[in-house]
């Protein structure tokens, strides 16, 4: 993977804290502070079959005039977009041919990270394009923030069950809230050969701690923080 910096400084849907999110304007923003990666949200649209938008739900949809993923990324294959990568995030399974196909068209897949909770959508990204990083967004389980045993059984947990994906080929990165990242989960995804980006942190003091810990990158809404 491409390093540019001893902590990969990612922008999350581009720079929000100066622009709209999961807009050209916002990606601009974030290339302007001199982020490493661009980590965008990719949706299905509702009326026009196969039709692919950058977009975090169907409520941004109406935000403002969506953005197509084809146009977002033939702006990423513009010149002040050269070395930075992409975190292409997965909002919905079913379209992993189509992502493929997009990237390609644009030049892009090698800059690319696969990134999801959608469970079976890496696997089927693997089967298509063995060359594509991928990376395991958690929680995955929405019972997590509702019962409190279930989420502590699964943080206890997390750091065997990444190491095991890991290992076994099934993900290069694990993606984990903020809040999961403890040392044993650095110390399990790095032992295992892994990389951990994680999200989303707006906090400077949070940042550098993170970074102390040892994750390959952190994924923020302002990346003027990353300083």
């Amino acid at each position: 993977m491409l390093r540019v910096s001893a902590l990969i400084r990612v922008g999350h849907r581009g720079a929000p804290a100066l622009a709209p999110d999961n807009t050209i304007e916002s990606f601009d923003a974030a290339v302007a502070t001199g982020v490493d990666m661009i980590e965008f949200d990719v949706l299905p649209g509702r009326t026009k079959p196969g039709e692919l938008f950058v977009a975090h739900d169907y409520g941004a949809l109406t935000r403002h005039p969506p953005l197509t993923l084809a146009a977002a990324l033939a702006h990423f294959a513009t010149a002040p977009f050269d070395g930075v990568r992409l975190q292409v995030d997965i909002k919905r399974k079913g379209h992993e041919v189509a992502v493929v196909e997009a990237l390609n068209a644009a030049g892009l897949l090698s800059r690319a990270f696969i990134s999801t909770a959608a469970h079976g959508v890496l696997a089927r990204f693997r089967e298509l394009a063995p060359e594509l990083l991928l990376g395991w967004t958690v929680p995955d389980l929405p019972l997590i923030n509702e019962i409190p045993a279930v989420g502590r059984l699964y943080r206890t947990g997390m750091p065997k069950r990444a190491a095991a994906r890991i290992r076994s080929g099934a993900i290069d990165a694990l993606v984990p809230h903020w809040s999961m990242v403890t040392a044993a989960l650095v110390e399990a995804v790095g032992e295992a050969g892994g990389e951990i980006y994680t999200w989303t942190v707006d906090d400077a003091a949070q940042i550098q701690r993170l970074e102390a810990l040892g994750v390959t990158g952190v994924i923020s809404n302002d990346p003027r923080l990353f300083g």
